[in-house]
C-alpha cells in the first residue's frame, strides 16, 4: 500500500467543507443512526434516561454553639460552620433553590470520652431540630447524622474498650447510647434518623428505642456501606473530628471488598432500615449499582468531602469546567442507581438547574 502523504492542516486558503447530507449513500451504509437522537437539543432532553433535579439533593449541614456564626470551612468553599440561628438562615436559602433536605452534623460544646453531648435534650443538634422546625415548619425534611466521632474526645465513633492493650470502640456498650441519641434526635424534630457509625446491630438497637419511645413512623437511613476512605479529609475538618489515635478500619468497610456490602445492607434491612446508603459515592459507583439491583431499595449516596474538594480545587486552577464536570458526576452517581445524593454541590447545582 503506497504511504500517505501527510497534509497540512495550515491551509493558506480557506477549506471547503461538503454540505452535510451532499455525502452519497455507500455500499456500507449504516443502517442504525444513534446520532439521529442526538441533532435536535429538544430531542436529547426528550431521550435522556437519567433526570437530576433539586429534589434528589440531600444538603449536609455543620452546626455548631453561638449566635451569628458562619465560618467558612477552609477545605470546602462555600460551606460554614454555623450556629443555630444562622443555619436557619441557610436552609431558607437553600429552600428557595428548591432543595428541601438536609441532613445535620453538630460540633458540640464539649466533647468527652463517651459522647456524653450529644444525649443531652440541649445538644447542639437538638437546638437545631427545634429552632429549623419552628421557622420552617414541615416544609424541610430534617435528616440526622447518629454518630459519635463529633462527640468523643478521641473521635472514634463510640465507647472505647481496651483489647489487650490495643484501644477499639467497643460495639455492643456503643449501641445502648446510640439508641438514645436517636430517640432524642427524634424528639427535637428530626424527620429521619442515619445512623453513620458501622456498628453492628445499630439498626435493631435504634428501630427497637425508636419503636418503645413512640417513633415508629421515623424512617432509617442506614449507612449500610460506609468505606474506611481517603475521601474524608475535609470532613474531618468540618465536623472537628480526626480520631487522636489508630484509624477507622476496624469497623470501617475496606474498599476492596464488594461482596460484603451486599452483605452488610442484607443485614440492616433485615434489622428494620428503610433506606441504604453508600459512601464514599464516585468510587464505588458499582456498589450502588449492585445494591439497587439487588435489593430495590431507595438508596443514598454520599458525595463526600474530598470528592467534593477536588473538583473545586481544579476549578479554582483552570483545570475543568466546574458546572460541567459536577454535573457530570451526579448525573452519573444518579445514573449509578442513587435515588438521592448527599453533596456539599448541592447550593450550586440547585442554580445551575434553575438556570438550565
Amino acid at each position: 500500500m503506497a504511504k500517505r502523504e501527510l497534509v497540512s492542516t495550515q491551509a493558506t486558503e480557506p477549506m471547503n467543507h461538503p454540505i452535510c447530507g451532499d455525502t452519497p449513500p455507500s455500499t456500507t451504509f449504516p443502517v442504525a443512526r444513534p446520532r439521529r437522537l442526538r441533532y435536535n437539543p429538544l430531542v436529547r432532553e426528550l431521550v435522556r434516561e437519567t433526570e437530576l433535579s433539586a429534589h434528589d439533593l440531600i444538603l449536609p449541614l455543620f452546626v455548631r454553639p453561638g449566635a451569628g456564626v458562619r465560618q467558612e470551612i477552609g477545605s470546602m468553599p462555600g460551606n460554614f460552620q454555623l450556629s443555630p440561628d444562622t443555619l436557619v438562615d441557610e436552609v431558607g436559602a437553600a429552600r428557595d433553590l428548591g432543595i428541601k433536605a438536609f441532613i445535620l452534623f453538630g460540633i458540640p460544646e464539649f466533647k468527652d470520652a463517651t459522647g456524653s453531648s450529644a444525649l443531652k435534650d440541649e445538644g447542639i443538634v437538638q437546638q437545631s431540630l427545634r429552632a429549623l422546625r419552628k421557622a420552617h415548619g414541615s416544609n424541610v425534611l430534617l435528616i440526622t447524622d447518629e454518630c459519635f466521632c463529633e462527640y468523643t474526645d478521641h473521635g472514634h465513633c463510640g465507647i472505647l474498650c481496651d483489647r489487650g492493650g490495643i484501644l477499639d470502640v467497643d460495639n455492643d456498650a456503643t449501641l445502648p447510647i446510640l439508641a438514645q441519641q436517636c430517640v432524642s434526635h427524634a424528639k427535637a424534630g428530626a424527620d429521619v434518623i442515619a445512623p453513620s457509625g458501622m456498628m453492628d446491630g445499630m439498626v435493631r438497637a435504634i428501630r427497637t428505642g425508636l419503636d418503645d419511645a413512640g417513633f415508629q413512623n421515623v424512617p432509617i437511613l442506614s449507612y449500610a456501606a460506609k468505606y474506611a476512605s481517603g475521601f474524608y479529609g475535609p470532613f474531618r475538618e468540618a465536623a472537628e473530628s480526626p480520631p487522636s489515635f489508630g484509624d477507622r478500619n476496624t469497623y470501617q468497610m475496606d474498599p476492596a471488598n464488594g461482596d460484603e456490602a451486599l452483605k452488610e445492607v442484607a443485614i440492616d434491612l433485615a434489622e428494620g432500615a428503610d433506606m441504604i446508603m453508600v459512601k464514599p459515592a464516585l468510587s464505588y459507583l458499582d456498589i450502588i449499582r449492585r445494591v439497587k439491583e439487588r435489593f430495590q431499595v431507595p438508596v443514598a449516596a454520599y458525595n463526600v468531602s474530598g470528592e467534593f474538594a477536588m473538583v473545586k480545587a481544579a476549578a479554582q486552577k483552570g483545570w475543568i469546567d466546574e458546572r460541567r464536570v459536577t454535573l457530570e458526576i451526579l448525573t452519573s452517581i444518579r445514573r449509578a442507581g442513587s435515588d438521592m445524593i448527599l453533596t456539599y454541590h448541592a447550593r450550586d447545582v440547585a442554580k445551575w438547574l434553575r438556570a438550565g
